[in-house]
């Protein structure tokens, strides 16, 4: 019976264990429960991808509702993919997260704070596996909301997390405006809030030759594209997230930028072929995000080289990033595709250990602005090695993942004959070199502070390990890439099957 319910478990695990987080109390046994419950989650993930990697969708409706109105979730190879990463990250970060938050959240809010981060993985898990339009913004916005919620817990370290807090509420719930506009032109159309349904009756308008004409369909696309891009931190409505990833908790940066955008990037993945495809001719729409994308590379990528904060270094690394999985899929080829599907896995364990990394330094000499990390190679030789391995991963050094991803991104560019953004592609790669470097000469060669001198010492074993975890990922699949490789495939295919 277990197995039958596992698509309704992996979102009632973190949604129950948030709320009997509140009765924890203090110190160790809030962190327990959470690590236990994100351990259950990642096993529950793993079974479902096991069950459908073999291009089976498990279909499980929820009560007896109308399908049009009714709340269903659906697991394919895709989302299958997409639920592993986040309960992957979810569990290692919670891991993590054990002497981190001790360091910078007050003892007597833990058991908050760990309700809080159950409830955003549900959201999230959520988002991934519903299979009808309105349950995807009820989610969205619990994700929404509790992100919102473990960034401002970030106050007593830095102020700035308020207004950091804040600046994302604003940003996010414009988002969501757009979303939900979106959702309600279509289901207007349609009559249905189910994808399936909804993708159907769209087609069924497409043949009789009502689509073209039909300026609400164009509308619902537009306002779900700028609603997802917004989601996404897709260039330029990426404006949420420096902030938010530099004031955060660190374990909470670890968290959403290994997640959060990668869930918006899923959403945007299932609009765009699995309810659009089909609909139209040709989804020209996307040479919109092809700009966007190719913007967000190099634009980003220079930003990252100006910044004096590490943290904040790797936020802007991750709008080039996210830029690199959108411009995968806008390609519209299968290359194209598995590059995208490949990179949310790749840039996750990559990015999610860079952060754990910058956690360290922060537990151990309270800051992450280059005057911090400033000669800790010596002090910190682990940590900052790990660092220095996920900076390789970012740059798409051979042996790493993100060299995987690029790969393919290339040869999806090719394939089109679009040479140029090839070009692009690996001068952004050059602009990654320039800013990593920056980051290992400070690290490597750079003056350590007297002061920083006396606290700085190897990171504990319960942090490092978790971030050495992540690190290896990025090395093993950048190495044996045949696993992601072949999910990724099955997954393309999967989706470019739905725009013919």
């Amino acid at each position: 019976m277990i197995a039958d319910n596992l698509p309704v478990l992996i979102v009632l695990l973190p949604l129950f264990g948030g709320v009997l987080s509140l009765f924890m109390g203090r110190g160790f046994l809030p962190w327990a429960w959470a690590t236990a419950v994100t351990g259950a989650t990642l096993a529950a993930s793993i079974a479902l991808l096991r069950e459908v990697h073999q291009a089976v969708t498990i279909s499980y409706p929820l009560g007896s509702w109308p399908a049009q109105y009714g709340i269903e979730y659906r697991v394919d190879v895709l989302n299958g993919y997409v639920l592993v990463v986040v309960g992957l990250l979810a569990f290692v970060s919670t891991v993590y997260a054990q002497r981190s938050v001790a360091d910078e959240i007050p003892r007597d809010r833990h058991n908050i704070f760990y309700s809080v981060w159950l409830l955003a993985i549900a959201g999230l898990l959520g988002i991934t596996i519903t299979g009808d339009t309105f349950n995807i913004y009820v989610l969205l916005e619990i994700s929404s909301l509790t992100v919102y919620t473990l960034i401002a817990l970030g106050k007593d370290r830095d102020r700035r997390a308020l207004t950091a807090s804040l600046k994302y509420l604003i940003l996010g719930s414009i988002g969501a405006t757009f979303i939900l506009l979106g959702i309600g032109y279509l289901l207007m159309l349609t009559g249905t809030l189910n994808m399936a349904d909804m993708h159907a009756q769209l087609v069924a308008m497409h043949e009789r030759g009502e689509v073209a004409e039909n300026r609400t369909v164009l509308v619902a696309f537009s306002f779900l594209m700028v609603g997802l891009g917004v989601k996404m931190a897709l260039f330029p409505f990426h404006q949420w997230l420096p902030n938010a990833y530099t004031y955060a908790p660190s374990a909470v940066s670890a968290l959403i930028a290994s997640t959060a955008t990668k869930v918006g990037v899923y959403m945007t993945f299932r609009f765009v072929f699995t309810l659009f495809g089909g609909v139209y001719d040709s989804l020209h729409n996307l040479d919109v995000f092809v700009a966007c994308a190719l913007a967000g590379i190099l634009v980003s990528s220079l930003r990252a080289a100006q910044q004096n904060n590490a943290k904040r270094v790797l936020a802007f690394s991750s709008v080039g990033q996210l830029g690199y999985i959108v411009l995968g899929f806008s390609l519209l080829n299968h290359a194209g595709v598995m590059a995208s599907v490949i990179h949310i896995f790749n840039h996750a364990v990559t990015k999610g250990g860079m952060f754990m990394a910058l956690g360290c330094v922060a537990y151990r000499v309270g800051g992450t602005e280059l005057r911090h990390l400033r000669g800790l190679g010596r002090k910190m030789p682990l940590t900052m090695a790990a660092f220095t391995v996920g900076g390789l991963g970012l740059i798409g050094m051979p042996l790493t993942a993100g060299f995987v991803s690029k790969w393919y991104l290339v040869q999806g560019a090719l394939d089109e004959g679009f040479w140029w953004i090839a070009g692009l592609v690996l001068l952004g790669s050059v602009l990654a070199l320039i800013y990593v470097w920056r980051l290992i000469e400070t690290i490597y060669f750079g003056t350590i502070d007297p002061e920083i001198a006396k606290r700085a010492r190897e990171a504990p074993l319960g942090m490092l390990l978790p971030t050495w975890g992540l690190i290896g990922a990025s090395l093993y699949f950048g190495i044996d890439a045949e696993l992601t490789s072949t999910v990724a495939d099955a997954a393309a295919q999967l989706l470019l099957g739905g725009l013919s």
